[in-house]
C-alpha cells in the first residue's frame, strides 16, 4: 500500500470527494430540533449507497478497538469531540452536532470529512467555536507544502486556536487516507513546524483539527468509541481529505 497516490488514483479521490461531499450537505440540512443521531445516520448511509458507493467506517475496526464501529456517521453532540456513536437521542435547540463521514469509492479509494453543526439558534460561544475551528482547519491546509514537515499543519492549526484560547485536543489527530481508513503519517493538531517527515506529493491527508472552549484534556466513554471532553466543555470539529500537489494542496472533499 503506497502513501503516494498517482495522479490517475487522485482524479478517482476527487470524484469520491465530490460524493461525499454532497451526502454530508444533504445530512447536515438534516440537522434540525427533534432529529435522532440514529435517523442522521441512517439518511448518511442510504445516500451513500444510493449513489454507488460503500460507507468506510461501518464494520471498519480501527487499531485499539475491541468491535467494529456499528454505523456509517460518527455523531458527536456537544462536549462530544470525535466518534460517537449514533441512537435514539433527540437534538435539541443549542446544541452543536459534529458529523464525520467517509467514503469508499470502487471498493478501493477512501475519503473522509467532517463538518460540526448548528441545531437551530446556537450561543454566540459555540458560533465562534465553530468558526474558530473551521479556519484553524484551513490553516492547516495552507501550510501542508511540499518540502515543509508535517508538524507545519498543526503549528499552524494550534496557533489559530491559541489566539482565541482554545484548547486543542492532542491525543488524537489528522492521518494519511486513499488506500485505507487510517494510513501514515500521523498529523497532529499542535507542535514544531519543523517536526514529523517531510510532506511530499502526491500525498493524501485527512487534517481534522479538534478544537474545545476548555481543555484539551479527554475521557474515553464506555462505548470505547466516543471521546469527550475532561471538562465537559463543548468540542468542535472540521475535516478534509486533501491532496499534495506540486502547486501545493487541493482539497477532494469540497
Amino acid at each position: 500500500m503506497s502513501l503516494i497516490k498517482t495522479p490517475d488514483e487522485i482524479k478517482i479521490l476527487k470524484e469520491a470527494g465530490n460524493r461525499l461531499s454532497r451526502v454530508l450537505v444533504e445530512v447536515g440540512k438534516a440537522v434540525v430540533p427533534g432529529i435522532t443521531t440514529q435517523e442522521l445516520d441512517d439518511l448518511g448511509e442510504k445516500l451513500i449507497r444510493d449513489g454507488g458507493d460503500v460507507p468506510a467506517f461501518k464494520d471498519y475496526t480501527p487499531e485499539g478497538a475491541n468491535t467494529p464501529f456499528p454505523a456509517t456517521v460518527c455523531i458527536s453532540v456537544n462536549d462530544e469531540i470525535v466518534h460517537g456513536i449514533p441512537g435514539d437521542y433527540a437534538l435539541k435547540e443549542g446544541d452543536i452536532v459534529g458529523l464525520d463521514i467517509g467514503l469508499i469509492r470502487d471498493g478501493k479509494y477512501i475519503v473522509d470529512m467532517a463538518r460540526t453543526y448548528p441545531v437551530g439558534a446556537i450561543s454566540d460561544e459555540d458560533k465562534k467555536l465553530l468558526e474558530v475551528t473551521k479556519r484553524s482547519l484551513f490553516a492547516g491546509i495552507k501550510n501542508a507544502i511540499p518540502g515543509k514537515k508535517i508538524g507545519a499543519i498543526g503549528s499552524a492549526i494550534e496557533a489559530v486556536a491559541k489566539e482565541y484560547g482554545y484548547g486543542v485536543v492532542e491525543v488524537l489527530g489528522g492521518h494519511g487516507v486513499g488506500h485505507a481508513v487510517h494510513e501514515e503519517p500521523f498529523i497532529p493538531n499542535f507542535g514544531s513546524k519543523n517536526s514529523g517527515p517531510e510532506i511530499q506529493e502526491g500525498m493524501v491527508l485527512a487534517l481534522e483539527p479538534m478544537l474545545t472552549r476548555g481543555t484539551k484534556n479527554v475521557i474515553l466513554k464506555d462505548d470505547g468509541y466516543t471521546y469527550a471532553t475532561k471538562d465537559g466543555t463543548n468540542s468542535a470539529h472540521f475535516e478534509h481529505t486533501i491532496a499534495i500537489t506540486k502547486k501545493g494542496p487541493v482539497i477532494l472533499t469540497e
